[in-house]
């Protein structure tokens, strides 16, 4: 049994001491944590967690390691609520849904697309129904992303080592990245922000799409408003659920661009880990739709031979760029007209 299965069987045996403890308590601090959602032509998604924990605090400026450390960890240490009735409603379109084990959940709407309003459909989230006790409405606010009728395209990008400094590939300085830094401290890489707003004018909307667990939702949104990236869903996974670690990458691609059909895209990633593979299966399933694949070049070994082998068969109608800097992809975006040179 590997390191990941001992992981999950901890933490399903741990949940299930602690469910048993508490199932005839009401929680104490009930709270439901909406991630926002993307809608238009193709419906709307939306997803969020439900936990009994206050919520986290926010970065300061100044404030010490140890302050970072207890913030991040109040992100992985939740007590998730599993089997909490829903109600989800966006632009009069309402869906009854209900927890999963680890508190997720994830609620898909038919609304009418006349109704939904660009760039953000608000939206809510509330209790549905009795559960352990409560009393009292339990209602959270979020926003939908709608692009509008000005969007050229779209961005998909990833996130660790794509605009954020992490260091995946070293797996002690990627961890002391993570728990002592914060949405304040952590570093972008030199360019990234203000490539992607020219990326976004006028009203080409960009979608987040990582690797990195759940938990950090609220950190990556803080970051992308803190250094000025455009917003957009921030669509992220179970850390160790099987369900929706669960939601493969290319899935939530996927559901990007069956939601905008209308829509191509412009796809950004790193040569760290499967980026290159991921993207190359979008571009072959999905004929027509990608305008460009961006790579930023960080592997430790060059080389693996790992982006080569993807490029063999590379469709010529795409372009695959292997970039050292933001500047590159910049050059070439220019280029081929998707920004302004």
């Amino acid at each position: 049994m590997g390191a990941r299965a001992w992981a999950i069987g901890i933490e399903w045996w741990w949940d299930h001491l602690r469910l048993r403890r508490r199932a005839s308590q009401p929680p104490a601090d009930f709270r439901i944590e909406p991630y926002g959602g993307h809608g238009g032509a193709g419906g709307v998604v939306v997803r969020g967690r439900v936990l009994d924990d206050p919520p986290p605090t926010e970065a300061v400026e100044g404030e010490g390691v140890g302050a970072a450390v207890r913030r991040t960890l109040s992100h992985f240490v939740t007590d998730e609520l599993p089997g909490v009735p829903l109600r989800v409603t966006v632009a009069g379109a309402t869906v009854e849904t209900v927890t999963d084990t680890e508190g997720y959940f994830r609620a898909v709407l038919e609304t009418d697309p006349a109704r939904l309003t660009s760039p953000w459909t608000p939206g809510t989230v509330e209790l549905a129904g009795d559960y352990r006790g409560l009393t009292g409405p339990h209602v959270a606010s979020f926003e939908v992303r709608v692009p509008g009728t000005e969007a050229a395209f779209g961005v998909i990008s990833d996130i660790d080592d794509t605009i954020l400094e992490t260091g995946v590939q070293r797996v002690g300085q990627m961890l002391r990245h993570t728990f002592t830094g914060s949405a304040l401290t952590r570093t972008p890489f030199r360019g990234a922000a203000e490539l992607y707003r020219d990326l976004a004018r006028p009203d080409n909307p960009v979608f987040y799409v990582s690797s990195s667990p759940w938990n950090l939702h609220s950190f990556v949104v803080a970051f992308l408003r803190h250094r000025g990236f455009p917003l957009g869903p921030v669509l992220l996974r179970d850390l160790l659920g099987t369900r929706g670690g669960r939601e493969q990458k290319g899935g939530r691609i996927t559901e990007v661009l069956d939601l905008h059909p209308g829509l191509r895209f412009v796809l950004i990633g790193d040569s760290g880990e499967r980026d290159p593979e991921v993207y190359a299966e979008i571009v072959r399933s999905h004929p027509g739709r990608v305008l460009a694949v961006y790579i930023r070049e960080v592997r430790l070994d060059l080389e693996d031979g790992r982006v080569e082998r993807v490029l063999a068969g590379w469709p010529a109608d795409v372009p695959f760029v292997l970039a050292a800097d933001s500047d590159e992809v910049r050059d070439h975006a220019a280029r081929a007209g998707l920004i302004q040179a």
